[in-house]
């Protein structure tokens, strides 16, 4: 079975304890991690390998990895930065294309994080934040395929 396969999930954070990132203690690291599937990270197969559909797959799980890792890089660097962020969303999507002997490899995964920042004035550095964070996450440093970023930010409604 050649071909390539889409995988997509959000990662959600959900550490906001009232004053976003406003220092490095403020925030909590908790995310929930969602797809189509049960809300337990259930392990099996894709299921065009056999798999049940109904439980998270290696490939979805790389990809988690890769866009929460990203996020708490990112979070830990604003805090730094002074930038307060209040809200993130991540809807991450990656491509592996499968071989004729049946192995495959991931070709890019794309994270296209949405961050909400307390102040306009925060905006632009909240954008130039995710070149480092991708620089210092450790699962994107670990693997032969880009990671590309299309982030996106809002400033919070007042």
């Amino acid at each position: 079975m050649n071909g390539e396969h889409h995988y997509a999930l959000t990662t959600n954070w959900t550490g906001n304890k009232g004053s976003g990132t406003s220092s490095y203690q403020a925030y909590e690291r908790s995310y929930v991690v969602t797809c189509k599937h049960e809300k337990q990270l259930l392990g099996s197969s894709d299921p065009a390998f056999r798999g049940d559909a109904t439980r998270y797959n290696p490939e979805e799980i790389l990809l988690a990895s890769l866009s929460s890792c990203h996020m708490l890089w990112y979070l830990h660097l604003c805090s730094v930065a002074g930038v307060v962020v209040v809200d993130y969303r991540d809807d991450a999507k990656g491509t592996m294309a499968e071989t004729s002997d049946g192995s495959g490899r991931f070709t890019e995964v794309i994270l296209q994080p949405v961050v909400t920042v307390a102040e306009k004035g925060m905006a632009d550095k909240a954008i130039e934040l995710h070149v480092k964070a991708n620089e210092m996450c450790f699962i994107a440093r670990s693997v032969n395929f880009p990671v590309k970023h299309l982030p996106q930010c809002r400033v919070q409604e007042k």
